[in-house]
């Protein structure tokens, strides 16, 4: 019998502090950049949104290689593409951790329009406060001492 599946992933990760640091100016060109990683990685990038702190993706992975390896690998190769820019003058990091959930194909469409929907959304709501009540409503136990990386300023 053949194999067949359909991992579909929520996934989220910020800027290192959550620092502003997504330009709009080359947000666009990011999030395609970012879809041909997943492409490499055996994926398909379903949708991809966020704002200038943070990424939201749908994305249907490969069940060959994990997932913590495709974070890695975007998040690595993107951060090398952003800091070759001409117009960034600081070094651009992404945050050492990240979330990913499983998605139901029911839910897929549900998923995609929340994350087409990133910039409205945090008019209201920050990211912290976004990324608190989906670790709640995924009922995913945490220490909020131990959720954020903080900058420590001498």
């Amino acid at each position: 019998m053949s194999t067949f599946t359909n991992l579909l992933f929520h996934l989220i990760y910020s800027t290192k502090y959550r620092k502003p640091a997504i330009r709009s100016e080359w947000q666009d060109e990011l999030h395609g950049y970012m879809g041909g990683i997943v492409r490499d990685q055996k994926g398909t990038l379903l949708r991809i949104g966020g704002v200038d702190d943070h990424i939201h993706m749908l994305a249907k992975l490969s069940p060959t290689i994990a997932i913590s390896d495709v974070l890695r690998t975007i998040k690595s190769n993107s951060s090398k593409w952003i800091n070759e820019r001409s117009d960034v003058h600081r070094k651009f990091e992404w945050q050492s951790g990240y979330a990913a959930f499983s998605v139901s194909e029911s839910q897929a469409p549900a998923v995609a329009e929340y994350i087409a929907n990133q910039a409205e959304h945090h008019r209201k709501k920050t990211f912290e406060d976004e990324f608190l009540s989906i670790l709640m409503r995924h009922r995913i136990e945490y220490d909020p001492r131990y959720v954020f990386e903080c900058e420590i300023i001498a």
